[in-house]
């Protein structure tokens, strides 16, 4: 049996696919790529005694991290047939979420790494 061409539109959606794919592993990788250093401080600081600092400079981190987790689901969605039995409508609340997490975390990230650029 020979092999079917792909039509346009399922060229579009694995095109789209690996771009959806590309953005979030840009996503997870850009806060370590522009504020590694900082990173490593609150790591520092964990291991002190002042565990406040510690909860406090890890929260923007850990808003990003589950920004981009919530793209697992809407992944997951994409890859489902349309015809299926387990097709739901759709996964736009997880990705609202995510774009949310991400960028309310990426906004106090930057005002800890200056917090942290003032105090060293």
């Amino acid at each position: 049996m020979a092999s079917v061409a792909c039509g346009r539109d399922e060229r579009a959606r694995r095109r789209s696919e690996r771009v959806g794919a590309a953005g979030v592993l840009a996503a997870a990788a850009l806060p370590v790529v522009l504020w590694h250093a900082v990173i490593a401080d609150i790591a520092r600081i964990t291991t002190s005694a002042r565990t406040s600092e510690a909860v406090l400079g890890w929260t923007p981190w850990v808003m990003m991290a589950l920004g981009v987790l919530c793209a697992v689901p809407v992944a997951i969605d994409r890859r489902r047939s349309r015809g299926g039995r387990f097709h739901t409508a759709g996964a736009g609340a997880w990705t609202g979420w995510g774009v949310t997490l991400y960028l309310l975390g990426f906004g106090l990230a930057t005002q800890v790494a200056q917090l942290h650029s003032l105090s060293t």
